[in-house]
């Protein structure tokens, strides 16, 4: 009974120790261990697999995964980060600078900026077009030039009262429809996400005057092109107490973990430990610099439960980008069997 559950826990924990972490990798494949039949079977894969959405608002998405391999949740992930794409500046052309902010630099903070448009709705650019069209490409103008303000009180010395646009915020890029953009997209569609962003600032006499044409890439091309501020997963953790813990070590024991994890409740006057919310956890492993209680508790992670957190740049909502990222690795696998098919052909 005890070898049978030691073959449970490393097929499904992972187990969090003092000194080290084990059964980190996975072992649940066909033949590994006598009396389980590890193979692949769709039924089985489709009942137990879920998507559990836990809390979902405009710019973030946390869901559960359940079910699948972390190679799988990995390439999930890594999609996100880098595949789905989005549009962003990719060509600036300067006109007049004359900010203390180099061209090359002014350029790398506008590719940086989040626009507010819909990716699937362009194409992506031919390699070596020069001129974009309505199908491929967003057009910006950015044209603020700094003055005095003639109204401001002779002993002030606050730049916001001397000087008049002596910011310049994403707020002062101008959409420039191409084509038939204006008719396909109504006005205030096409708009950098936040309209409070710092791009540089001006002294009277100084001016920036260019043109920005966005372009529809992935993340993998270059960072900018990313969709999701932070895409990231962890384990499930599961704490187990392996004795009753009572009294002042009941409060101990709650300390050593993140606030809701461990509860302390009064039962016949006793103050006793029991285990709340694991999923709030940390994993500080605090308890373990307790000579007494690390004795008392089992750190572990559910190994096929992942915990997606998924926060968007503005572009999409965080719901779309998980739906897109899904058609991607759909595409993939198609690409995949094709493969295999044409090499079976041959």
């Amino acid at each position: 009974m005890a070898a049978a559950q030691a073959v449970e826990e490393m097929r499904t924990r992972v187990v969090l120790g003092e000194f080290g972490v084990r059964n980190v990798h996975t072992t649940d494949f066909p033949g590994n261990y006598s009396g389980y039949d590890d193979a692949w079977d769709q039924d089985r894969f489709e009942k137990n697999f879920r998507v559990d959405v836990v809390h979902m608002d405009e710019n973030s998405l946390e869901f559960d995964m359940v079910g699948i391999d972390a190679a799988i949740a990995n390439a999930f992930r890594r999609i996100l980060l880098a595949e789905v794409p989005t549009m962003a500046v990719e060509k600036v052309l300067v006109y007049n600078n004359t900010s203390i902010v180099q061209d090359e630099i002014l350029a790398h903070r506008l590719g940086l900026i989040p626009i507010h448009a819909d990716p699937r709705l362009f194409e992506y650019r031919n390699q070596g077009d020069e001129e974009g069209t309505e199908i491929d490409t967003l057009q910006f103008r950015l044209q603020v030039r700094c003055t005095r303000n003639p109204h401001a009180a002779k002993d002030s010395s606050d730049p916001n009262e001397l000087y008049v646009n002596h910011k310049v915020y994403t707020r002062h890029m101008t959409w420039v429809p191409l084509g038939n953009q204006a008719d396909l997209f109504p006005e205030g569609t096409i708009r950098p996400v936040h309209d409070d962003i710092l791009i540089a600032q001006l002294r009277p006499g100084q001016e920036i005057d260019l043109l920005m044409h966005c372009v529809k890439g992935i993340g993998k091309d270059h960072a900018k092109f990313s969709p999701v501020a932070t895409a990231s997963y962890r384990l499930l953790p599961d704490i187990t107490l392996l004795e009753p813990v009572e009294g002042e070590a009941a409060v101990e024991l709650s300390r050593c973990f993140s606030p809701g994890v461990i509860e302390v409740q009064e039962i016949q006057g006793k103050k006793v430990a029991r285990v709340a919310n694991p999923r709030l956890d940390t994993f500080s492993r605090e308890v373990f610099r307790n000579e007494k209680l690390k004795k008392v508790v089992r750190l572990a992670r559910v190994r096929d439960h992942f915990i997606f957190s998924v926060e968007s740049t503005g572009v999409l909502p965080p719901d779309v980008l998980v739906s897109e990222a899904i058609k991607v690795l759909m595409g993939k696998c198609r690409r995949f069997l094709d493969e295999l098919d044409a090499v079976q052909m041959d």
